[in-house]
C-alpha cells in the first residue's frame, strides 16, 4: 500500500520543476488517484481493450510505465498470451514497479527497461499504452514517436493514448480546469498543494487539444483514431493499425 501524497503540502520558497523521483514513486498510486479524474475506471477498461487486441506471442508495451498499473490491467485479461514490456526513464519509479509486479506477472513474461521512451525499440507489438506520458515529451518529438509505434505494431494492433487535454474554446478550457481543481480539492488537496503542483508541472507538461491529438495520430498512419474515454479534461484515445 502506498503512502499518502504530501509532496506539495509544505510551502516552498521556490517550486522546482516536477520530477518522478523517490518521493513521488513512494506516493504515486495515491497521487494519481487523487489527481486524475477517471483513472480508477480507466485501468480495468484497458484490460478489456487488451482482451480484444493482444495476440499470441506478441509484445505489449507500456511506455512511461510508472508503477506498472497498465501492464497489470492488460495482463489481467491477456494472460499468458504475450510478453509485457515496461519502459520508464525514472529509476525510482522502476524500482517500485519491480516490487509491485514481482509475482503478479511471471518473470519470463515481463521486461522492465530503464530508458527514455524515445529510445525504446517497438517490435511485434499487439498493444502499446501511452498513459499520460506523451504530454511530458517535447512536442517536436511526439509525431516521430507515434510513427515508430505504428511501425512496430502488428496489423490489427492497438495504441491506447491517455492525456490531459487542452480545449480550443477558452470558456470551455476554464470550465474544465475548474472542474479539475474541484476534483482535487474534493480528494483532500489544499489550495497550496494544488497551486504548487500546478507550478511544478507548467514547464514540463504541455497538453494538446483533442483535435491536435487526432490529427497527429492520423499523420502517424492510424486511419480511424477515436476518443473512447473522458473524465473532465482527461481523455483516452484508441487507434488501431
Amino acid at each position: 500500500m502506498s503512502e499518502s501524497d504530501k509532496v506539495f503540502a509544505k510551502k516552498r520558497a521556490r517550486v522546482s520543476d516536477f520530477v518522478f523521483d523517490e518521493r513521488v514513486a513512494a506516493v504515486f498510486p495515491d497521487m494519481i488517484r487523487r489527481s486524475v479524474p477517471g483513472y480508477e475506471a480507466l485501468l480495468p477498461l484497458l484490460g478489456v481493450i487488451a482482451a480484444g487486441c493482444v495476440r499470441e506471442d506478441s509484445n505489449v508495451y507500456d511506455l512511461g510505465c510508472s508503477l506498472g498499473a497498465a501492464l497489470l490491467a492488460a495482463h489481467s485479461q491477456a494472460g499468458a498470451r504475450a510478453h509485457f514490456i515496461g519502459v520508464d526513464n525514472s529509476e525510482a519509479m522502476l524500482r517500485e514497479c519491480r516490487k509491485r509486479l514481482d509475482g503478479a506477472i511471471p518473470g519470463p513474461q515481463l521486461q522492465l527497461l530503464h530508458c527514455d521512451v524515445l529510445d525504446a525499440e517497438i517490435t511485434d507489438a499487439s498493444m502499446v499504452v501511452l498513459n499520460f506520458t506523451l504530454q511530458f515529451i517535447d512536442p517536436a518529438e511526439r509525431l516521430g514517436l507515434l510513427q515508430r509505434i505504428y511501425a512496430g505494431l502488428r496489423r490489427g494492433g492497438a495504441l491506447v493514448l491517455s492525456e490531459k487535454v487542452r480545449f480550443e474554446d477558452a470558456e470551455q478550457q476554464e470550465l474544465q480546469r475548474e472542474f479539475h481543481r474541484q476534483f482535487k480539492a474534493a480528494n483532500g488537496y489544499s489550495e497550496l498543494e494544488i497551486a504548487q503542483k500546478r507550478a511544478a508541472l507548467e514547464k514540463v507538461m504541455t497538453p494538446d487539444s483533442e483535435e491536435a491529438h487526432l490529427a497527429r495520430l492520423r499523420r502517424a498512419g492510424f486511419a480511424r483514431p477515436a476518443r473512447w474515454f473522458q473524465a473532465f479534461n482527461f481523455f483516452s484515445f484508441v487507434a488501431h493499425k
